[in-house]
């Protein structure tokens, strides 16, 4: 099995992050550092990441996660903040989020140790909306809707046509679900930004067609095998 796939499976991190560590020496095969991308691991082989032996792949754990404000979308952090980690550290397996969310965005985050999955999700070429609700200062104009349906410039990115629809509206603010299928950071806000509006909260309600439900913030459920097996089809 290539090197990052091996990896991935034993549930370290994403393959992505798995050639990372590889370029950067954090890897060793059998007590020497290996920086060769297309190894393939083979029976018998000791592969060793960040001075730990790990083993090939095991039980398969995917959940949904409703992210509270105040958490990083990391496992750790040097400044000592709140990390997603902490959320599923009942959980006996390692978990990784896949994908992003800012610090005060709140919603739906899934948390995997299948790097398989996380990278397929993760990758450009795999469009999956990303649906979001946000509440934002001021009217979204029906001028501004078709702007952000076309797609808009964000800061030397066009973003592709979003699917927008207003939930509710008055004269001081207006509630919006926006689905997209980019995940450049902040790209909601600074979509919002880019037509003359705030954003002042937003939270995540669906990947896909995986949706947050009514989940407390802080709080995590298993996916069911129907939406695993939905996420392995996209």
């Amino acid at each position: 099995m290539r090197l990052n796939k091996y990896i991935a499976s034993a549930g370290i991190c994403s393959r992505r992050k798995a050639d990372e560590l590889i370029a950067a020496g954090n890897v060793k095969i059998n007590g020497a550092v290996m920086r060769e991308m297309g190894y393939d691991v083979e029976e018998g082989d000791r592969v060793v990441v960040n001075g730990r032996l790990i083993e090939g792949e095991g039980e398969k754990v995917y959940v949904a996660v409703n992210k509270p404000k105040g958490y990083i979308t990391s496992m750790d952090d040097d400044r000592d903040r709140a990390t997603v980690a902490e959320l599923v550290s009942d959980i006996p397996e390692r978990l990784f989020p896949v994908g992003r969310l800012d610090y005060n965005t709140t919603g739906l985050l899934l948390m995997t140790n299948d790097g398989d999955l996380a990278y397929r999700l993760t990758h450009p070429k795999h469009e999956v909306f990303k649906t979001y609700v946000a509440l934002v200062s001021g009217i979204v104009s029906d001028a501004r809707l078709a702007r952000l349906r076309k797609g808009v410039d964000i800061g030397g990115f066009v973003t592709s046509p979003a699917r927008v629809k207003i939930v509710r509206q008055n004269q001081r603010s207006t509630v919006v679900e926006i689905s997209i299928r980019e995940g450049k950071n902040r790209q909601v806000r600074k979509m919002f930004k880019a037509v003359g509006n705030t954003v002042l909260e937003l939270e995540r309600v669906a990947i896909g067609d995986v949706r947050l439900g009514h989940m407390q913030q802080g709080h995590y459920r298993k996916l069911t095998r129907r939406e695993i097996e939905y996420l392995k089809g996209l």
